[in-house]
């Protein structure tokens, strides 16, 4: 291990499918009033929302509900939930979804006291500054029912800029960010369309890539990431063929939570471009994350193999069962390269980035961006 690192992650995780039945007591620890945050109907149709609004009431909280967070909270959006929050003197906010509710749910927190005439969108997302030291930042708390982001469980939000033409994230340096606990039962999962579910697979995956493919020494987080990667791809072929197996899916859930929390970036320099140029994408064309991702992995990871030959070697072996042997490093590395392209079209992952709409005339602003 390379480097010399502090890790530090506050978040407390309730696991399993009795998981909410503690959210009622968690929320105890936390003033009367709480900003129920949440996208569109899904969550009323399968059930969850009942369940939550009972235990809100069972801790005796006074609930102000914010609905209709987009896939890409925006920055209008995110205007209006601060709004809410700061008129409501909301004391905690509960986040019901997945990585996007859960990043907008960060982003009011940090936003909702700001002093007045200072705009959100420029000091976090354009100037990347960080919370005062005396803002009074809201906790936020999760119930996660779409695993992909790792959000439940790390600092990091996104917010999309139509206007500017901008998706950006910005990964917080204070600790006060990270939600303060994640509720993560497996079968919240169940329902979630194909599309999403293998987009959300495919986000797990690079997230995990963006930081394996960097450096060369004998790294204890390079084990950890084979480990992931190697559940992950066992369990992502048993969930798209039966969506209700339980042991799939609580082991993609918890592979999504620990692919970005932070723990197996100890020791690396990381890379994260394909996030870059995803995000980009998905300024131009507001396409679902995971997807953006699939789009451009491939190309650039083909791009960079003969800087990385060390990495993608091991990855061949180590993640997919390559053979070495009567091979150069370099036919070993592209035929892991070559296993994963034949895994994502398993899955059903888009590969081109015209299938999401991207133009010939799009592509110096994306470059840019």
């Amino acid at each position: 291990m390379l480097g010399n690192f502090t890790y530090h992650n506050p978040t407390k995780l309730i696991f399993g499918q009795d998981a909410m039945d503690a959210l009622a007591a968690e929320l105890e620890a936390y003033g009367p009033n709480v900003q129920l945050v949440y996208g569109g109907g899904s969550i009323k149709r399968n059930g969850i929302y009942d369940q939550v609004v009972a235990a809100l009431a069972a801790a005796g909280k006074n609930v102000v509900e914010d609905a209709g967070v987009m896939p890409n909270p925006t920055v209008e959006k995110l205007y209006e939930g601060a709004r809410i929050a700061r008129e409501n003197h909301v004391d905690l906010i509960l986040a019901v979804g997945g990585g996007s509710c859960i990043d907008y749910a960060k982003a009011v927190a940090v936003s909702a006291n700001l002093p007045e005439g200072v705009d959100p969108w420029q000091k976090y997302w354009v100037d990347f500054d960080e919370p005062a030291v005396d803002l009074d930042v809201i906790p936020v708390g999760s119930v996660l029912t779409m695993v992909g982001t790792g959000s439940e469980m790390n600092c990091g939000s996104v917010i999309t800029n139509h206007g500017a033409k901008m998706k950006v994230g910005h990964v917080f340096a204070d600790a006060r960010v990270f939600p303060r606990f994640a509720v993560l039962n497996p079968e919240f999962t169940y329902t979630l369309p194909r599309y999403q579910m293998v987009a959300g697979i495919f986000d797990i995956m690079s997230h995990i890539t963006e930081q394996y493919f960097s450096g060369e020494d004998d790294s204890t987080s390079d084990y950890l990431m084979e480990g992931l990667m190697r559940s992950l791809i066992h369990s992502s072929r048993i969930a798209v063929k039966d969506p209700k197996n339980y042991e799939a899916r609580s082991n993609i859930m918890w592979v999504a939570t620990w692919a970005l929390n932070t723990l197996i970036a100890q020791g690396k320099a990381t890379d994260w471009m394909v996030h870059m140029i995803g995000q980009s994408v998905g300024g131009y064309t507001n396409a679902t994350h995971g997807m953006t991702l699939a789009a451009v992995s491939l190309p650039y990871y083909r791009h960079i193999l003969p800087y990385g030959l060390h990495q993608f070697k091991k990855f061949a072996i180590n993640v997919w069962g390559g053979r070495p042997e009567g091979k150069t490093d370099e036919a070993i590395a592209q035929e892991g390269l070559d296993a994963m392209e034949a895994w994502m079209k398993e899955m059903g992952l888009v590969l081109h980035l015209a299938e999401l709409g991207v133009t010939q005339d799009m592509v110096e602003g994306i470059a840019k961006g």
